[in-house]
């Protein structure tokens, strides 16, 4: 199934969360931290007032709470406006 955003909107396929051990108690999924960065799977257009600056492949950091959870054969993804990444990783 492809998913094509509309307007200024991404889809975002989230990083993976770290497993973390602490003193040898492994910390379970729900405790995880949610990550905070991602990699951009899919933009709209752009609007004629803002532009797309991200593109297919980026590697992206975004806020806590931003955007909306979707799950689409059995994979999850972030959609979110462009405005509510912060910043795009360079490597």
């Amino acid at each position: 199934m492809n998913i094509k955003p509309l307007s200024d909107r991404v889809l975002i396929t989230p990083a993976e969360a770290e497993e973390v051990t602490v003193g040898g108690i492994i910390i379970p999924d729900s405790a995880k931290e949610k990550p905070l960065k991602g990699t951009v799977t899919a933009v709209g257009t752009g609007t004629k007032d803002e532009e797309m600056v991200v593109k297919v492949g980026d590697t992206v950091l975004y806020g806590k709470y931003s955007g909306t959870e979707l799950e689409v054969e059995g994979v999850k993804y972030l959609m979110m406006r462009q405005s509510d990444i912060l910043a795009i990783v360079e490597k």
